[in-house]
């Protein structure tokens, strides 16, 4: 018998593509070839960052979405995704009518994937890039328990969950969120649902594991949902490919991109930067900029800042910040850095991140307290979480630089507070790396999943 193949139908985005490729590596190593199926956009911009050539038994099959170069900033979503979703769709028909896949594992913005599956008579799994919380807090906030929310209220009770304030809500689920965001949650968990036999239930793979969420992994009766994470490279968890420091598909990275960010965390003392990135989407209004600056001034830390690149800068002129030449004497600001090699670095004390799933992953995989700041979709969820469930951060609660400079000094002036989160975040370091480990509970939920299939 040769070979199983699993198709994985990846979402264009950084956030998708990080754990969706890390899972990729942890099929191969079990003996299972993979596809892994997204858009030509990503497809290039992978192909330019990486040099290095694919492990034997995965292959990259990329459609045109009609945005091949992106969507622009300012650009029509809705008609980006209703293109994605109606090119998608026939560019997966035809891969599944060809291939030999055994298999269909889909992000959930390419929730269609499931449909074409059904068609095509293959079986098929979500794999959910947030936390196993946010998908029970959609579900149940879409049988029967919306009203709370709804109304505004700041004690939202939801089954085998924490209370919940507004901000701690996803975004797509505030009261003054369009009614299509909702819709199109809604839409997801039905075509989700919609895949389920009687009497079994909907096989959710999860980038969590076990110890980080053990009542919400069980919460939902109609899923399975199993923790197969972190999907991080694996040199920073089990050591299993000593290699594996990078996910290999990062969209931003240029050739040019050697920041010699390395070199000048070796010249800082133990844990003594404040590391600041907000990911690879969001781009900060100048005035939170400023306030960031003025905070990490105040601090009178070393820190290194990572400022996105705007994808128009060609373009676009921007401003630069009025305390540049400061901040310069102080630290360092950069457009791209390797970021699991910054936060494996023992020169880094703690995380200002906006606490988009896959950071809050690595910052818990390497043991890094994080000052929390969430803007949108599950990142008030995920920053609830590490503050208030896990003890390893803290949330900044408005106030501009001055609240996040008290907030940063909170991880790190070595008082109480901060000796506490700096013990959780060692505690799920540990725990993650024990998931991941042979029989470890993500590595044994992994093979579990492919002696299903």
């Amino acid at each position: 018998m040769g070979r199983r193949r699993v198709v994985l139908a990846t979402f264009p985005a950084q956030g998708h593509i990080n754990p969706a490729l890390q899972f990729a590596k942890r099929l191969l190593n079990a003996g299972t070839d993979v596809t892994f199926f997204t858009s030509v956009y990503a497809s290039r911009r992978m192909a330019i960052s990486s040099a290095a050539a694919s492990p034997p038994g995965l292959d990259f099959v990329s459609f045109s979405d009609g945005y091949d170069d992106g969507l622009k900033p300012g650009g029509d979503s809705g008609r980006y995704m209703s293109e994605m979703k109606s090119h998608g769709r026939e560019a997966l028909r035809g891969l599944l009518l060809r291939t030999d896949a055994t298999f269909l594992v889909y992000s959930h913005l390419f929730s269609w994937a499931a449909e074409v599956a059904r068609d095509a008579h293959l079986p098929s799994a979500l794999l959910w890039v947030e936390p196993a919380t946010v998908l029970c807090i959609y579900h149940f906030y879409f049988n029967g328990h919306a009203a709370a929310a709804d109304a505004g209220s700041d004690d939202i009770r939801l089954p085998h969950l924490p209370p919940l304030r507004q901000r701690d809500l996803p975004t797509f689920l505030l009261p003054e969120a369009p009614e299509r965001f909702k819709s199109m949650m809604r839409e997801k968990l039905e075509t989700l649902d919609a895949g389920r036999a009687e009497n079994e239930k909907v096989k959710v793979l999860v980038n969590t594991f076990d110890a980080l969420e053990p009542d919400e992994l069980r919460a939902v009766d109609r899923y399975e949902l199993m923790g197969i994470g972190p999907l991080i490279p694996t040199a920073y968890l089990d050591g299993r490919d000593p290699s594996d420091i990078s996910y290999g598909g990062d969209l931003f990275r240029t050739p040019e991109d050697d920041c010699g960010c390395a070199s000048w965390l070796d010249a800082q003392a133990p844990s003594s930067v404040v590391y600041v990135s907000f990911g690879s989407v969001l781009k900060l209004q100048k005035e939170q900029m400023e306030g960031i600056a003025e905070a990490l001034l105040a601090c009178a830390r070393p820190f290194l800042w990572v400022i996105r690149r705007n994808e128009d800068e060609e373009e676009e002129d921007e401003e630069e910040l009025s305390l540049a030449m400061e901040l310069g004497k102080l630290g360092k600001m950069v457009r791209w850095c390797a970021q699991l090699e910054i936060l494996g670095h023992g020169a880094v004390g703690c995380f200002v991140t906006h606490c988009g799933w896959n950071s809050a992953v690595e910052s818990l995989s390497l043991g890094v307290p994080v000052v929390a700041v969430p803007q949108w979709f599950d990142q008030g969820t995920n920053a609830k979480l590490m503050e208030d469930a896990w003890g390893c951060g803290v949330r900044v609660g408005g106030g501009g630089g001055g609240e996040l400079r008290r907030c940063i000094e909170m991880v790190m002036d070595g008082g109480e507070k901060s000796r506490v989160v700096r013990e959780n975040a060692r505690k799920w370091k540990d725990l993650a790396r024990e998931a991941m480990a042979d029989n470890g509970s993500s590595f044994n939920n992994i093979h579990a999943f492919l002696q299903q299939i």
